[in-house]
């Protein structure tokens, strides 16, 4: 709890540089949070690396899982395998890897490579989590669906999407979070492009300015808000099932 303290606290420091050192409080660096062109340029490129890294990464993961669950194939127990290895490998070699190969196949490296490398490790986290929401699931609920002469689509978009919702929110979140939070792999494949995660590296030697620090705290704040809110919502689903059972 300590660095995330002192992050928020020196949000509010009236220094211009070098935040490192208290000078005073002030709200003008929550107000002029993009006075520094560089940290809301870094910002908005790991805004958009996250989405469309967790947008991708989460429709691909989820269809995987769901094939490897529900369906039996050649080479499922090794394509399984593959999967997890992301997981499993350190983020230096992943890094180093993606970033050989972009230089050999002549790709020029920035925020598509960033993106692509991020989907890449990202899909295995949520191939896991909606892989264990497939596996429980009722089978006799998409019979029902079925029965009832629903198609296999309306069956899909009606019963079986719903109840995978729960595990697919919670993958791509946490697809968002590794994307965001990247700095390893992001560095060797980044090129000139800029991500937040790497603004604050690259200006730790210089001193970091203390928008950085206003916009960390924002996004803390912003998942303190995100976790209340699904903790509301779930707990409300979970009266309103009490209520109808």
């Amino acid at each position: 709890m300590i660095p995330i303290v002192y992050t928020i606290v020196f949000s509010f420091n009236d220094a211009r540089r070098t935040n490192i050192v208290w000078r005073g409080f002030t709200l003008d660096n929550w107000l002029g949070i993009c006075d520094d062109d560089r940290v809301c340029e870094a910002f908005g490129n790991s805004i958009v690396v996250g989405v469309t890294a967790t947008i991708a990464a989460t429709v691909l993961g989820t269809m995987i899982a769901i094939a490897i669950v529900r369906y039996t194939f050649r080479m499922r127990t090794l394509i399984t395998v593959l999967l997890f290895l992301p997981m499993a490998t350190p983020e230096v070699v992943l890094g180093s890897g993606l970033g050989s190969q972009f230089v050999n196949m002549g790709v020029e490296r920035g925020l598509w490579t960033i993106i692509v490398a991020h989907i890449m490790f990202c899909i295995s986290f949520v191939v896991v989590t909606v892989r264990a929401r497939v596996a429980s699931l009722d089978p006799s609920l998409e019979e029902a669906g079925r029965d009832l002469y629903a198609s296999p689509g309306q069956v899909f978009w009606r019963v079986t999407l719903p109840l995978l919702m729960p595990g697919i929110l919670a993958a791509a979140l946490l697809c968002f979070a590794l994307s965001f939070d990247d700095f390893i792999i992001t560095n060797f494949v980044s090129g000139n492009a800029e991500t937040f995660p790497k603004f604050v590296y690259v200006a730790a030697s210089r001193g970091i300015p203390p928008q950085s620090n206003v916009i960390a705290s924002a996004v803390f704040f912003l998942a303190i808000i995100l976790v209340v809110i699904a903790q509301l919502s779930a707990g409300a689903r979970r009266r309103k099932l009490a209520k109808t059972g």
